[in-house]
């Protein structure tokens, strides 16, 4: 593992730079950067590079944009260089990992080589990034387990199903993307599996490792919180739900079409996310859940949760109304939009986005000689 302790020694703090693959919440990373008086860096892929160079570059006369400069690279992979890794150093770079990061480099490293590989220090906890795979131990269902968080109920083998479940399977053609569809006896799992196989979205691979769960009915919020090492304590950021390709439009096919959808299958790729609000009285109940899980994983993983995670959850009918959580997200979130929710500026007083939440905790953590306690 990288000597971090070095690393920072050698580092100029007051030229820290925050660093962020160029993908799904740069630009929050960028934008918190700017707003807290630290430098940024986003490391752009050839042909991917846009968004970053030109359209929220930062410029002058008038004051516009939030990215500071960009390292382009041919593929993402090449991040784990010798050289790569040198650029960074000189740089005193603080990495933010994002969903980007863990999906592109893990396609062509392991695990193991992408937390040794990464020389410069990241923010939060880099052992718990692989957590969110689904086929690594000690993963988020083990830690949903030990923390007593409901979660939906799963199923070893497709003879046992008797309800409404989801499945979710690696997809056949596109490794970073799953191939969920939905079915409620082993009969239907066999004729909607076959029909993927058919059209190409599933392979006998992909089916073995899939995970069968009960399908929770009611409306979807992702709790996006953030633990503070600095202050020792857990934040709620702010809540969202998602949007996905043609999950959503099938939901808003009319009845009198639904015959023309029915061998459709349903396609989850994020589009994007919109802000929702929690009822109040939901409120003490997601930090309650949020702190066991904080507390679990520093058990399970030292030193735990540092920073942005996400429990994303299904609210069930009660009474009284639960949250079942789905999915864990151990990173940075990739909505935006949580901080046109009110919960960052009940806590600070204004809106606070999850990018510049993490650059203030990096300025404290700095000012307070403490930042060997908010990277790993």
């Amino acid at each position: 593992m990288p000597d971090l302790a070095a690393t920072l020694a050698a580092y100029d703090t007051s030229a820290l730079t925050l660093c962020s693959i160029g993908s799904h919440s740069a630009l929050e990373v960028a934008y918190g950067a700017r707003a807290c008086g630290l430098r940024n860096l986003i490391v752009t892929a050839r042909g991917r590079e846009q968004t970053y160079t030109r359209f929220f570059k930062r410029a002058d006369d008038p004051p516009r944009g939030c990215v500071d400069q960009t390292l382009e690279l041919s593929a993402f992979p090449d991040l784990l260089s010798a050289g790569i890794q040198r650029k960074l150093l000189a740089q005193n770079v603080i990495f933010v990992a994002n969903r980007s990061f863990e999906v592109y480099l893990h396609q062509k490293y392991s695990y193991d080589e992408i937390e040794r590989g990464m020389l410069v220090p990241i923010f939060g906890n880099r052992g718990l990034l692989r957590a969110e795979e689904r086929d690594e131990s000690d993963n988020q269902y083990a830690l949903l387990q030990r923390a007593n968080i409901r979660h939906p109920l799963q199923f070893q083998s497709p003879e046992r199903i008797d309800r409404l479940v989801m499945v979710k399977a690696p997809h056949a053609k596109v490794s970073f993307e799953r191939a969920f569809f939905l079915c409620s006896s082993p009969k239907e799992y066999a004729s909607v599996s076959g029909r993927l196989k058919k059209d190409g979205m599933l392979d006998d691979d992909g089916l073995r490792d899939a995970v069968i769960e009960e399908y929770a009915l009611g409306p979807s919020v992702n709790l996006n919180f953030f633990y503070s090492p600095v202050l020792n304590e857990l934040e709620l950021c702010g809540t969202d739900t998602r949007r996905q390709t043609n999950a959503e439009g099938l939901r808003n096919v009319p009845p009198s079409a639904m015959q023309y959808v029915t061998n459709v299958p349903m396609r989850m790729e994020e589009a994007g996310h919109i802000a929702t609000t929690l009822t109040e009285s939901m409120l003490e109940k997601a930090f309650e859940m949020g702190e066991r899980f904080v507390k679990v994983a520093r058990e399970m993983n030292p030193p735990g949760v540092i920073g942005p995670f996400a429990l994303q959850c299904i609210i069930v009918p009660g009474p009284p109304k639960e949250f079942v959580c789905y999915d864990v997200s151990l990173r940075i979130p990739g909505s935006p939009g949580t901080r046109y929710t009110p919960y960052s500026a009940y806590r600070w007083g204004r809106d606070v986005s999850v990018g510049e939440r993490i650059a203030m905790e990096v300025v404290m953590a700095r000012d307070a000689g403490r930042l060997a306690e908010i990277v790993t």
